[in-house]
């Protein structure tokens, strides 16, 4: 029994008569009975009795119907499924991010997003950009935000914005006195920053060659959010990304750097797996999210 034989079995089933069954599914009476018709053809058995202007079921549709109403109720769910689907209004989105874009762009995102599908599950995931580029391989995660845009060939960046560099003092340090901090002001400083081969220590390095200024961390980090605990406590001078928002952690002064090095803000997506429409509407509001962080960012500086 076919989804169209089914409704008009069901529909004949509860009206009792071929008008009214048609009426129920706004179809005309002739094409209700030719359905009705072939149905009982295909089957091989009556499913109704005509008396009296009326159908009365027959022994097999009674044994039918139950089973018939539990598989009308089946199909009338998968269709609302697929209506969800397509509109975008269930499902699962995964985004990994590196620390700075996860605390600065995507509760923004997550934010519009939520008010526009209340219904879609999200599920953030903090992690360096190896372990995010695992994760877009291994499905774990559909987008992800990051840092660099210098990945493997299976991995697709695009560049959504850039961000520079954030110099972070411990209280009362004598450089709080300048409103912006330069390469040449950090010269003899304890610094706290990127180890090497990542893409901020490659910028900062490359930066600091052309202005003839030799700068050498005495304190290495992998994610910038790990320097706001050691300047607080005292071990140096913070150069990390000027994303973060470093104004919400106690015990620090913030001062950008000047003429420094700016490097990429990518969204990251694996080539082999294509998103779905939630993921797409959420790489929408990634892509919004991260231009209206940067313009208040520029505003500020």
């Amino acid at each position: 029994m076919r989804a169209r034989q089914l409704e008009v079995f069901i529909a004949v089933m509860r009206a009792g008569t071929v008008t009214a069954a048609a009426r129920m599914l706004n179809i005309s009476q002739p094409a209700l009975s030719q359905i009705l018709l072939h149905t009982e053809d295909e089957l091989g058995f009556t499913l109704f009795e005509r008396v009296k202007g009326r159908l009365r079921p027959t022994p097999e549709a009674l044994e039918l119907f139950a089973d018939a109403e539990r598989l009308s109720a089946g199909l009338d769910g998968l269709r609302r499924k697929t209506t969800d689907l397509r509109l975008g209004r269930t499902g699962l989105v995964r985004v990994a991010a590196s620390p700075p874009p996860a605390m600065a762009i995507l509760p923004r995102a997550f934010t519009a997003f939520r008010a526009q599908h209340p219904g879609i599950l999200l599920r953030s995931q903090m992690a360096p950009i190896a372990a995010i580029i695992d994760m877009l391989r291994a499905g774990d995660a559909s987008l992800g935000v990051a840092l660099d845009d210098r990945l493997p060939p299976d991995i697709e960046a695009e560049v959504i914005g850039s961000i520079g560099f954030a110099c972070l003092l411990p209280a009362r340090h004598a450089l709080a006195r300048k409103t912006e901090l330069t390469l040449a002001d950090l010269v003899g400083e304890e610094l706290i920053s990127y180890r090497g081969n990542t893409r901020p220590a490659d910028e900062l390095a490359h930066a600091a060659r052309t202005q003839g200024v030799a700068l050498s961390p005495s304190l290495e980090i992998d994610v910038s959010i790990s320097a706001a605990g050691f300047v607080a406590a005292g071990l140096g001078i913070g150069l990390v990304d000027a994303l973060l928002p470093w104004h919400r952690f106690a015990g620090l002064t913030v001062r950008p750097l000047a003429a420094g090095p700016e490097f990429p803000i990518a969204l990251l997506t694996s080539r082999a797996r294509a998103l779905s429409r939630a993921d797409e509407m959420m790489r929408d509001e990634i892509r919004t999210a991260c231009s209206d962080v940067l313009r208040e960012h520029r505003a500020k500086v």
